[in-house]
Order: C-alpha cells, then sequence, then structure tokens
C-alpha cells in the first residue's frame, strides 16, 4: 500500500471500516495510520456536534493532534446533520485526500451514512413544516392507521413495507405525495443514484463472543461517567 496512485482508468481506493460500539474501529484506525499512507474521515452521526465529547467517545485532543480526522466537531449541537449532508461532506474530503495522493480510510459505526455514500440518496422534496403540521392535525383527528389506509390508496408499496403506526415514515410518504404528486415509490425507483468514483475495500470488526462486546460497553460507560459525563448533558442541556 505504498503506492496509492490508481492507473489511468482505474478508480482510487478508499477503504470503509465499520463495526458497533466498543468493537476496538478506532484502534485498528491509528494502527493503520501509522503503517500505511492513509487519512482518517470520521462516520459518526453524534461525533460531528461540537462539545459533545465524552458522551460519543470522541477521540481526545492529543490522539486528533496526532492522528487528526475529518469531520469531527463540525457544527453546534443546536443545528441538523443528516445523510444527505454527511455524504457531500464525505466525498468532498475524499476527494482531497485522493488529490494528496493518500488514501482516505472513513472509520465509524453509523451504518445509515456508510450506505448513504455507498449507495447514494434519493432526491426527495424537502421537509415542510407547514404540511407536516396539517398531516399532524389529520392524524390526531383520524388516527395514524386511517392515514396509513390513506397512503394505501396512492402508494401501495410503500404502505406495504410501513407498521399502520409508524407516524414519522408515514408522516413522510404523504408529505412527499403532497409536495411532489408522485408516490415515494415511485421517486426511489425513478431515481438514478450515482456511485461515488472509488473502489471501496470494506472492513467489518465483528466480535465472535458478544459477551465481551457487551462488557466492553458496560467498562466505556462507567468511564464516560468518571469522565464527567453527567456534567456534560447538564452542559448541553443548559445551552
Amino acid at each position: 500500500m505504498s503506492e496509492v496512485a490508481a492507473p489511468p482508468g482505474v478508480l482510487p481506493p478508499a477503504i470503509l471500516l465499520m463495526g458497533p460500539t466498543a468493537s476496538g474501529k478506532t484502534a485498528v484506525a491509528l494502527e493503520l495510520s501509522r503503517r500505511f499512507p492513509v487519512e482518517l474521515i470520521s462516520v459518526d452521526s453524534a461525533q460531528v456536534f461540537r462539545n459533545m465529547d465524552i458522551g460519543t467517545a470522541k477521540p481526545d485532543a492529543a490522539t486528533l493532534a496526532e492522528f487528526p480526522h475529518q469531520l469531527i466537531d463540525l457544527i453546534s449541537p443546536q443545528e441538523a446533520y443528516s445523510a444527505a449532508r454527511f455524504r457531500a461532506d464525505a466525498l468532498r474530503a475524499m476527494a482531497a485526500v485522493t488529490a494528496r495522493g493518500r488514501v482516505p480510510l472513513l472509520v465509524g459505526g453509523s451504518m445509515l451514512y456508510f450506505k448513504a455514500l455507498v449507495d447514494g440518496l434519493v432526491d426527495l422534496p424537502a421537509a415542510d413544516p407547514a404540511t407536516r403540521a396539517a398531516i399532524d392535525r389529520d392524524a390526531a383527528a383520524r388516527g395514524w392507521p386511517a392515514l396509513h389506509a390513506e397512503l394505501a390508496e396512492f402508494d401501495p408499496a410503500t404502505a406495504a413495507r410501513l407498521q399502520r403506526g409508524d407516524a414519522q415514515r408515514i408522516q413522510r410518504a404523504l408529505e412527499v405525495f403532497r409536495l411532489s404528486g408522485r408516490p415515494l415509490s415511485a421517486l426511489i425507483m425513478s431515481e438514478g443514484k450515482a456511485a461515488p468514483p472509488y473502489r471501496f475495500l470494506s472492513v467489518g470488526l465483528l466480535p465472535s463472543d458478544r459477551s465481551v462486546l457487551h462488557q466492553r460497553i458496560a467498562d466505556r460507560f462507567a468511564a464516560m461517567l468518571a469522565a464527567g459525563l453527567e456534567a456534560e448533558v447538564e452542559y448541553l442541556r443548559k445551552k
């Protein structure tokens, strides 16, 4: 892996390092950084927020100084982040890493973000507060099962995969139809999603003994409490 430049016509490489909480992803990523010409890109839906350090198991300042991670501490907790924004941010970061002749190493446990990066996202209408409020009023009057039945009339494919009480997803499917005039399932089927211009190597850290993983998670939580997790949460609540 000392030579990372791709031959003409061959896509450049990128590594995806995935796994559950406390599976050892960070330790593996740091060791890879010591040995190979990689640059780290975080794939964590919580570590994008500033001041959420202890509860998100964010690498400490000394680690980040020695092993910089991109896409950490991007926004304040008052702001919103999404899989779509992550994909755009990640692709920009990956392009910069590749331009430096190095390999992007994306490490984290937010599987939705990995899926969004590799598979792409459907370009759906943005959320509309007025439309959502109208749907919520309708649901309060008639109930979500009734709205699920309404959804089934014009989008049976989406209704079939949703539970009758799945308020969030029923609301979104109705919202998409009211804003676009087209069923959500039809938009998903017709949308062409361009694949990222990379050769992905996916590495998953899967513990053979889940009891060991559970103990690691318990130990991590105890360490978080000792490090001041309660104070961090209280600070964020006040903010």
